[in-house]
Order: C-alpha cells, then sequence, then structure tokens
C-alpha cells in the first residue's frame, strides 16, 4: 500500500475527504463539505470532497492538489514529508498546522528519525 502520510504529516487515513472517497459514501462527503465551507467561509461542495492522498496519484481535493503551499514546497524540495527538511520546525508555510495538530508534528518527527 502507498505511503498516506501526507507531506505535513498529517494522516490521509483519517481525513474525511479520505475516508469518503474510499467508501464512495456521500453522505460523509456532504457533511464534510459543510464543515470545511464553514471552517474555511468558502463554497466548498461535496462534489469537491474527492481525495485519494496528497501524494498518491489520483483524485484530490481543490486545496490539496493546487493550493496546498507545504505540498507545493515540498514536492518542489523533492523531500516525502516536511520532517526531512531541517527547516521544517520554523517553517512559517506549516507551523500553523503544526501548531493546530500536534500529531501531524509527532508523525514528522518520528519519519525523521
Amino acid at each position: 500500500m502507498k505511503d498516506l502520510l501526507g507531506y505535513c504529516g498529517l494522516d490521509c487515513k483519517k481525513c474525511d475527504a479520505y475516508i469518503a472517497t474510499v467508501n464512495d459514501d456521500q453522505t460523509l462527503r456532504e457533511k464534510t463539505a459543510t464543515l470545511w465551507a464553514k471552517l474555511n467561509n468558502a463554497p466548498i461542495l461535496a462534489e469537491h470532497i474527492n481525495c485519494e492522498g496528497c501524494k498518491n496519484d489520483g483524485k484530490k481535493t481543490i486545496y490539496c492538489d493546487s493550493m496546498c503551499l507545504i505540498r507545493k514546497c515540498a514536492i518542489k524540495e523533492g523531500v516525502s514529508t516536511c520532517g526531512e527538511c531541517s527547516n521544517f520546525e520554523v517553517c512559517q508555510k506549516i507551523r500553523p498546522l503544526l501548531e493546530s495538530n500536534p500529531e501531524a508534528m509527532e508523525n514528522l518527527k518520528r519519519r525523521d528519525m
């Protein structure tokens, strides 16, 4: 099975967009779209909730595919996760995510060892 740890350290297997996609769960897509639209003050619709992991070929949410600065940077730097970058703990692109998701920081540190 392909690696499902995102560049940022988030576990794609725990993401509602990934879960909805692999299970073809329209109810979860709708619930996730409603929540994400509210959290991001953006017009996110159920049809936008399709993702097979940010490092895998295949479907991705619009954000993960083309807007995520963390993903763009990791691809440019040629790292499999931000944990491989010597500046990741002070990086301003990833800092907000790590502050709100301590599990992502733990995943990145674990992967870096």
